[in-house]
């Protein structure tokens, strides 16, 4: 009872802060009322009006323009306006950048089943200028706007900013620039302020912020054009200054050394298959490179070189280039030659697998003693890779001969195929029942392994799992999940069950020392397991083979034995273990925060979610995890999602006390303990979440799409860690896991 008060009495925390926002924004805009009373303005305060419905990347109505002065927000996102699944969403104001006017903070939360029915007001005072406004979603994209402000006040502003520009630097007798010029730009608006500055190099240069002075180091004519923008969007007319920049005095009379390479996919025959990449280099020890260029085909123009050069045409190519150094000496001519062919017609057809049962069946339909399942598959492109085949709800297995089932109840084989190409077919089910025949009762197994391979803890021994004369495989009959005070008793009892299987020739000698050696290299009674915990990833290349990445995003092995999240492959994902399911369990795993810059990562665990792959529904499989497990975060920042670290997401928010929050790059420990539908979350061994899964949530009502809702979830799943983009940069090591 203590627990369900405690949930209540967070969720009552949640509802009230949401309220408090809303309240305080409006208590906070007194101000600007008086402001109305007393001014003409009063008469002329203006509604502006947001809404939101099942979208998640963009509002369905939101306003462009307004006038400076006192103003009413609006923010609906209800069932009136189109919202069915019940998703909440916010309205933002932007007060982090220096682009846009940052004066107003607004921030209101809204759903269809909130104590307002998803439709929420706030004072405002808004400044001539640009604000930004956005919503973002976790695990979706982000709807966003700029809100365009004018002078209200009679005297709108038309007038461009007066800009004027200086260039700078030691100059020679002729007026040029020696080594290099500074461009200083400035600007002045007497009306609504500056909004922006902004310059270009060259004639047909894009436009750049200017921040700071713009230094020039090439030797060679130059032109820097330059405008401004004020608060009302006024834009003054492009002006351009033009100098010269001299080499300065030099005895240099050595060009400049200059190489280029070509890379890409290549044929049997040589050939680049779909593009080349071209990347020049060059190099000058006297007074310093100036220019590279090169130039396409034997009579193409010279260009600037600025980054490689793609190729994608197919058929052969020369690609020309040279190098100047500032003291005007010039390389020769080189070229590299290469052939690039289109590459060949993807096959993006899957195979077709199907199965077949065999057996006695009884006059109930059932299969008495056991069924057969063969399986097939065919494929008229690439041709059939692989066969698979899974037995209820378990992992997914290689098919290499046709499956028996004699253990009574009722059983479900999904299956499905691999082409050559890498297309996989949607999973097929069978669903079957097989009956007590001849008065044989179920097999009585220590446990239950229908892997395809005899594992000793994470080891795989290579040696076939078959099934014994007990109707047991050789891994039920092994034990290595019971907690083993010793790893000498281990080994003592993994020893007489090989040697009776050995006696029975369900395997031989070789068989009998592999599954011995596992079952030492397991590490299993040993005191390193003397808790009862298993390692899932111990750092090794072969631990972190058994993970399997799902969507977006990557996941790597480091040096140092952890795994961190990728920066540069987009997508937000999960790296998910396949093989087994968890009941009730502790997790224990150390995670880091290698977030860039200042921000902080938004990361998760992910337990009891089913296989991913049997919900072929589903067009991103790390959804599965999302919808039917838990998340519990991993969120260190103050602002931006609500939930943070420790929280049951989409649950139970619980904000960063506790433990405390500790510097980025450090290493913190997480125990994850889940008995029954009780789930609760110790950071550094200091518990900072417990929740009892009840069916509150704190979406209200709950998302549409949720099979969740009656308060129990699934009770046994699997595990993952998200990666939530290149920007969310996370790290794990010594994931560790001990079933209750």
């Amino acid at each position: 009872m203590r627990r369900e008060r405690r949930h209540r009495s967070r969720l009552w925390t949640a509802v009230l802060g949401s309220l408090l926002l809303v309240v305080g924004l409006t208590a906070g805009s007194a101000y600007g009322r008086d402001a109305e009373r007393e001014g003409p303005a009063a008469a002329a305060e203006q509604v502006l009006t947001w809404t939101a419905g099942d979208p998640v990347d963009h509002y369905l109505t939101m306003p462009q323009t307004a006038v400076a002065g006192p103003a009413t927000i609006v923010f609906e996102n209800s069932t009136a306006t189109g919202n069915t699944t019940g998703m909440p969403h916010t309205l933002t104001f932007d007060v982090s950048d220096s682009q846009y006017n940052n004066d107003v903070q607004l921030n209101i939360l809204a759903n269809p089943g909130d104590a307002e029915g998803g439709k929420h007001t706030a004072q405002v005072v808004l400044t001539p200028g640009k604000y930004r406004f956005y919503c973002t979603i976790p695990g979706h994209g982000q709807m966003q706007g700029v809100l365009t402000v004018t002078d209200g006040g009679g005297g709108e502003d038309t007038t461009a900013p007066e800009t004027s520009a200086a260039v700078q630097g030691e100059q020679n007798a002729d007026g040029d620039y020696i080594g290099h010029a500074t461009v200083a730009v400035t600007a002045t608006d007497a009306g609504s302020g500056v909004q922006r500055i902004e310059y270009a190099v060259g004639a047909d240069g894009p436009w750049q912020t200017y921040a700071a002075p713009v230094m020039v180091h090439e030797v060679g004519d130059h032109r820097i054009r330059y405008r401004a923008t004020d608060k009302a969007g006024n834009v003054a007319a492009e002006k351009s200054v033009e100098f010269t920049v001299a080499a300065p005095p030099t005895d240099d009379t050595t060009p400049p050394e200059t190489s280029a390479t070509v890379t890409g996919e290549k044929d049997a025959e040589g050939r680049y298959v779909g593009m080349a990449t071209v990347t020049v280099t060059a190099s000058d020890t006297g007074s310093g490179v100036n220019t590279v260029q090169y130039a396409l085909g034997a009579s193409g123009a010279w260009q600037t070189y600025t980054a490689p050069v793609m190729v994608h045409a197919a058929g052969a190519h020369t690609v020309r280039y040279r190098a100047t150094d500032k003291a005007g000496n010039a390389a020769a001519e080189k070229d590299v030659r290469f052939t690039v062919v289109a590459p060949p017609v993807e096959d993006r057809e899957p195979p077709q697998s199907l199965a077949a049962l065999t057996g006695t069946v009884n006059s109930d339909g059932a299969y008495v003693g056991r069924a057969t399942v063969t399986v097939s598959a065919t494929d008229t492109g690439s041709g059939v890779d692989r066969v698979e085949f899974s037995l209820d709800g378990g992992p997914y297995l290689a098919y290499t001969a046709p499956l028996v089932v004699d253990r009574t109840g009722y059983h479900t084989v999904r299956h499905r195929a691999t082409d050559k190409a890498g297309n996989t077919s949607a999973a097929k089910q069978l669903s079957f029942h097989v009956a007590e025949g001849g008065g044989v009762p179920a097999p009585n197994c220590p446990e239950l392994d229908e892997r395809a391979t005899v594992f000793v803890g994470t080891v795989d021994s290579g040696v076939p799992n078959r099934m014994t004369r007990s109707r047991c495989t050789v891994g039920e009959l092994i034990e290595d999940e019971k907690d083993w005070s010793s790893q000498a008793l281990f080994l003592k009892h993994v020893d007489g069950v090989l040697d009776r299987l050995l006696t029975e020739g369900v395997i031989d000698a070789r068989e009998h020392k592999a599954v011995y050696q596992a079952a030492k290299q397991s590490g299993i009674g040993t005191p390193g397991q003397t808790e009862g915990y298993r390692p899932l990833f111990d750092g090794t290349a072969k631990s972190f083979a058994k993970w399997q990445q799902v969507g977006g995003g990557a996941f790597a092995l480091n040096g140092d034995g952890s795994m961190t999240s990728s920066s540069t492959v987009p997508g937000m994902g999960m790296l998910w273990l396949p093989q087994r399911k968890y009941g009730d369990f502790s997790l224990k795993l150390q995670w880091r925060d290698d977030a860039p810059g200042t921000g902080n990562a938004n990361a998760g665990v992910f337990v009891r979610f089913p296989y991913v792959h049997d919900h072929p529904e589903e067009p991103r499989p790390e959804w599965v995890a999302i919808k039917y497990g838990h998340e519990l975060q991993i969120l260190d920042r103050p602002d931006g999602d609500m939930y943070k670290s420790g929280s049951v997401y989409g649950f139970d928010r619980v904000g960063l006390g506790g433990a405390g929050v500790t510097p980025k790059g450090t290493w913190n420990e997480y125990e994850i303990r889940v008995e029954g539908q009780h789930y609760s979350v110790s950071r550094n061994g200091v518990l900072i979440n417990e929740f009892e899964n009840n069916g509150g949530q704190d979406f209200s009502p709950p998302r549409a799409d949720d099979p969740g809702t009656d308060g129990r979830r699934y009770a046994t799943g699997h595990i993952g860690l998200q990666v939530h983009g290149t920007t969310d940069v996370i790290s794990y090591r010594d994931i560790r896991i001990k079933e209750l």
